[in-house]
């Protein structure tokens, strides 16, 4: 009934982006496929089986949407962004970030939708972190070089495909040589392949690779504008399709759309089959002070990075972007320092309750 009633007020085009969100917050929360959460499980207890099935979602849709995107320029888009210090920088406070939350961009709407308290309490703290970002986004690409590269562009298709496939099973040798167990994880891997054929889709139904950052930005802008916020003041929002966005609905925002649909999605897979998260065990409240810090941190990094770990990781890299690839290290390294610093916190705060 949700998709007829948008299909009949804002098109047929939209009420399908909408369904995609559905689904693959459904995935996501079914299947517990996520980004932060493997990340953590191979840092700290050296399980690849969640970063393999990772490597396979994005290797598949690369194979599909680079030609795609290749063969029509003029409807479909990559996610191709540029590397640059701030980025460098931003992407690894946004890994440190996604740890002390266990939600990166996508993980926090699903978290919310499947009733966490953590996801619920840094989910609107994300939103204006990720507004914020926008603001600061100019002074970024002036105070630094911006480089964008595409491999698509730069060495052709067949050898953009073959380079980031290369490219991901060297990553994926790796964690196999840390990995103290098996690599292969039926049901991670079920959920990757789901989620590769769901974002290619999203390709050709949008016009553009999957992503969450700007969506959570867009909506945070339209409640600042409503309490007096002048648009035209901002850089980032004078530019016509940023401005363009400002005043249409978000019923007409791709991102939006599909946002939206992840919360809903995880809300209908956990009431279907709830999954156990950590964050659903009792914590101090001052932990919740902790999550909102790092709720606005996700946001402010992710659009300073050009992306969280969907859209600049995960569609960064299977649209042949270099930026996807730098993004992954830095990502990590930040992963490295947040699943430490999470684990003393966190241990403080559990003793405070008991």
């Amino acid at each position: 009934m949700l998709l007829l009633t948008l299909a009949v007020i804002a098109g047929v085009r939209f009420s399908l982006l909408l369904g995609l969100g559905l689904l693959i917050g459904f995935t996501l929360e079914r299947y517990g496929f996520g980004f932060a959460g493997p990340w953590r499980r191979l840092i700290r207890d050296r399980d690849a089986q969640g970063m393999i099935a990772q490597l396979v979602a994005i290797g598949l849709t690369a194979l599909a949407i680079q030609p795609l995107i290749a063969y029509a320029p003029g409807s479909l888009i990559g996610a191709i962004a540029p590397v640059s210090l701030t980025m460098i920088i931003a992407a690894a406070v946004f890994g440190l970030s996604m740890q002390m939350i266990l939600g990166c961009g996508s993980g926090t709407l699903v978290n919310a939708g499947s009733g966490n308290i953590i996801g619920l309490v840094a989910l609107p703290l994300f939103c204006i972190g990720s507004f914020l970002g926008s603001l600061l986004v100019p002074f970024a690409i002036q105070s630094t070089p911006h480089i964008p590269v595409s491999l698509t562009s730069l060495l052709g298709v067949e050898q953009s495909v073959a380079v980031t496939l290369a490219g991901l099973l060297i990553v994926g040798l790796i964690a196999r040589g840390f990995s103290q167990g098996p690599i292969w994880n039926r049901r991670f891997l079920t959920a990757a392949v789901i989620l590769a054929a769901l974002a290619t889709l999203h390709v050709l139904i949008a016009g553009q690779p999957w992503g969450v950052v700007y969506g959570l930005g867009l909506w945070a802008a339209k409640a600042a504008q409503g309490v007096g916020w002048d648009p035209s003041t901002a850089q980032f929002w004078i530019h016509p399709i940023n401005a363009s966005a400002l005043k249409a609905s978000i019923l007409t925002d791709t991102t939006s759309l599909t946002s939206i649909g992840l919360v809903i999605g995880a809300a209908l897979a956990a009431w279907v089959d709830s999954v156990h998260r950590p964050f659903k065990q009792p914590v101090a409240v001052w932990y919740y002070l902790v999550a909102a810090l790092f709720g606005l941190l996700l946001g402010v990094s992710s659009r300073l990075a050009f992306g969280c770990n969907v859209g600049g990781l995960f569609s960064g890299i299977a649209s042949g972007s270099m930026h996807g690839w730098v993004w992954l290290i830095a990502g990590f390294i930040g992963s490295i320092a947040g699943v430490h610093l999470r684990d003393k916190i966190w241990s403080l705060a559990n003793r405070e309750i008991k």
